[in-house]
C-alpha cells in the first residue's frame, strides 16, 4: 500500500510537471505507467481477500483489511487523474497557456504533502498525521475555487480563451477530487488506528 501511494503521487506530480513545462515525453510516461498501477491495485485487493479468507482476522487486523481494499481504489483513482492531466499535456505540446501555471502546481504540491502524511499515518498508525490531511485538503479546495474565479474572469474579458479555460478548470477540478481521495484514505487510516469512524468535514472550518 505504501508503494501504491507513492506511485500514485508520482503519477499526478509528474503529470502536472509535464503540463507546466510542456514536456510531452514525461506526460507519456505517466500514461504508459497507468496499467502497472491498476494491476498493483488489483493485486492488493486480491491479497486482502485471500488474507481475510485464510486467517479470518479480528479487531485492528480486520479493520485494516477492510480499509485497505478501499484505499487501493482511492490511490488508483488519483493516478487516473494524473493520466488525464498527462493527456492534456500531450495535447498542448508546443502551445502557450493563456496564463502562467502557478496555482495548479501549488495544488499538486499540497496533494503530495497530503499523501506523504497519510502514508506516514499508515506506517506508524498515528491518527494525528491523518487529521493533518484534512486541513491540507481545505487549502486545496480554496485554491481550486480561486482558479475557477480567475478563469471565469479571463473568459469574460476575452471569449476566445474559453477552450483553454475549460481545460484548466477540468484540471483544477481533477486535483480537487484527488485531494478528496487522499482524505478518504486518511479517514480509513484513522479508522484502522482508533476503531472509530470520522469525516474530514468535521475538522474543516464552517463554510460562509
Amino acid at each position: 500500500m505504501m508503494q501504491l501511494g507513492k506511485m500514485s503521487e508520482d503519477a499526478i506530480s509528474r503529470a502536472v510537471w509535464a503540463l507546466k513545462n510542456g514536456d510531452a515525453a514525461v506526460a507519456q510516461t505517466v500514461i504508459d505507467g497507468d496499467d502497472a498501477i491498476d494491476e498493483f491495485s488489483d493485486q492488493i485487493d486480491n491479497e486482502c481477500m485471500n488474507f481475510a479468507a485464510r486467517y479470518q482476522p479480528l479487531g485492528q487486523d480486520l479493520r485494516a483489511i477492510q480499509a485497505m481494499t478501499h484505499m487501493a481504489v482511492d490511490f488508483e483513482r488519483i493516478a487516473d487523474y494524473g493520466v488525464n492531466i498527462a493527456r492534456v499535456a500531450v495535447q498542448m505540446k508546443g502551445k502557450d497557456w493563456i496564463k502562467p501555471l502557478i496555482d495548479i502546481p501549488r495544488m499538486v504540491e499540497i496533494i503530495s504533502e497530503m499523501i506523504s502524511k497519510a502514508l506516514t499515518a499508515l506506517d506508524i498508525c498515528d491518527k494525528e498525521f491523518a487529521l493533518q490531511v484534512f486541513k491540507l485538503d481545505e487549502t486545496v479546495d480554496d485554491i481550486e475555487k480561486q482558479i475557477m474565479r480567475e478563469l471565469f474572469l479571463l473568459v469574460m474579458e476575452k471569449p476566445s480563451r474559453i477552450e483553454q479555460s475549460f481545460m484548466l478548470m477540468n484540471i483544477a477540478r481533477a486535483l480537487e477530487r484527488a485531494g478528496d481521495h487522499v482524505t478518504n484514505v486518511a479517514e480509513r487510516i484513522y479508522y484502522i488506528c482508533t476503531g472509530k469512524k470520522t469525516k474530514a468535514s468535521d475538522y474543516k472550518r464552517p463554510r460562509q
